[in-house]
């Protein structure tokens, strides 16, 4: 009797399982399919910054993985280049190292030279005057080198400036030492300028001229330390 029972009831669970088995492709059919990308966060509402990056889950039954969203630019920046003056409007197609060097040794040596003149009726010292007058005259001479260089090439040239007042009301002592440890300053800076040029300018014609003009400015520079002390 018992073994009827036990029987008859492991018949009907063996049944209530198969029925389970064959309606579970019944069930996979009725469920609706779900799309990851219909439930992932609506990026276009507004315009994404250059900056901005949006990670939204996959919202794969059991996945990990993210999805990034990326805003570009669409355009690539290209590698710095100085134009010519707008009329002209073509690029004049140099790294921007050795234009820069033009613009800066151009301009450093007007304001030498310049320096130099006005200095000249107020030096009291004669060692002094004699720098001065060199000063003037050697730079003259680099700047005309250069303006050749760059002018053979297309380079643009840094225009005149209006000189600057010279310095009023100051003793002649302390005008001296003054213009001294300025022109020290300036030609500390210049030197440093030539010498990277010439160790690692691009252009070799600019190398050349700068290995060329840099012993005159360093000769300057030991002068007029000479006579600071």
């Amino acid at each position: 009797m018992d073994v009827q029972r036990i029987t008859h009831r492991g018949v009907r669970g063996f049944g209530f399982a198969g029925l389970i088995v064959a309606a579970a492709p019944a069930l996979a059919v009725s469920l609706p399919a779900t799309d990851p990308a219909s439930v992932l966060p609506d990026t276009t509402a507004a315009p994404l910054l250059p900056e901005q990056m949006l990670v939204a889950d996959s919202w794969n039954a059991g996945s990990t993985a993210l999805v990034p969203v990326v805003a570009t630019d669409a355009q690539a920046h290209p590698i710095s280049t100085v134009d010519s003056p707008a009329d002209g409007g073509a690029s004049v197609g140099k790294p921007v190292d050795d234009i820069q060097f033009v613009r800066q040794a151009t301009e450093g040596g007007r304001h030498e030279v310049q320096s130099a003149r006005d200095a000249l009726p107020q030096l009291k010292k004669p060692e002094l005057k004699q720098i001065a007058e060199m000063l003037a005259a050697d730079h003259t001479n680099a700047n005309s080198k250069l303006a050749k260089i760059a002018e053979n090439k297309g380079w643009p040239v840094p225009g005149p400036r209006a000189p600057a007042a010279p310095p009023a009301g100051t003793a002649a002592a302390d005008f001296d030492s003054k213009w001294t440890a300025e022109m020290i300053e300036g030609h500390e800076r210049s030197v440093a300028l030539y010498r990277a040029q010439a160790r690692g300018g691009e252009d070799k014609d600019l190398r050349k001229y700068a290995s060329e003009t840099l012993p005159t400015i360093e000769r300057h520079l030991a002068q007029l330390r000479s006579l600071q002390k």
